[in-house]
């Protein structure tokens, strides 16, 4: 007996702990005896119809966590070569902005890593995926631009080396003025003739800047 607490005995086996599994529907599953010696035993239940409904959230692993760090050190590189107008029309935390106007100041390579390794670290605390979709409309409409001028490009050397050309753009464009663009092309062909200044071939470029429609040029 335990002086202490006459009532428990030092002897391990007389307090022994019995674990009564449930089976599904909570009803527990009654003992076969009694225990001998008067030993007590204690008992708990499980509700594991009700453990099985509830569904563990572990934490992200290791490799994700770091997937998702290079991901916002990613984002923070495209917004640090965004320009400031850009910038203005992004709903960034001033912290945020501050850090990517610093960063432009710094030259040396080390300063330039560790500010954006801060960045990065600032990225973690908002929302990045409307910065995202904003980031993928400015590099779709950059995408179209560039195709834009190509085909302005080549709409030029097709007008100074193929005299069917003009007739096949006026077909596609009727709101081109015809005397105009020829004029320009004879004299743009002159100009390459005798080595002079190509204005009137640059000309033409502007001009079918204002009659081709940048929307409707497709990607090379």
């Amino acid at each position: 007996m335990n002086p202490h607490h006459p009532d428990i005995d030092d002897d391990d086996d007389d307090h022994e702990v019995e674990v009564i599994q449930v089976h599904p529907g909570g009803k527990p599953k009654q003992p076969g005896h009694q225990p001998e010696g008067g030993r007590k035993r204690h008992t708990f239940q499980i509700d594991q119809s009700r453990a099985e409904e509830e569904e563990v959230e572990l934490p992200p692993s290791k490799t994700k966590v770091k997937k998702q760090m290079h991901d916002l050190q990613d984002i923070g590189e495209q917004l640090a070569a965004l320009s400031k107008e850009q910038l203005a029309e992004l709903d960034l935390p001033e912290n945020l902005r501050d850090a990517l106007t610093e960063l432009k100041r710094i030259h040396k390579f080390g300063a330039i890593r560790r500010q954006m390794q801060y960045i990065g670290r600032l990225m973690r605390d908002i929302d990045p995926t409307p910065i995202q979709e904003k980031l993928a409309v400015w590099s779709g409409t950059s995408k179209q631009h560039v195709a834009w001028q190509h085909l302005l490009e080549r709409w030029r050397d097709r007008l100074l080396e193929d005299s069917d050309a003009l007739t096949e753009l006026l077909s596609q464009y009727p709101t081109a003025d015809a005397q105009h663009l020829r004029n320009l092309i004879r004299n743009a062909i002159k100009e390459k003739e005798l080595g002079k200044p190509p204005k009137n071939y640059r000309e033409i470029f502007q001009v079918l800047r204002d009659i081709i429609p940048q929307d409707g040029a497709t990607h090379d």
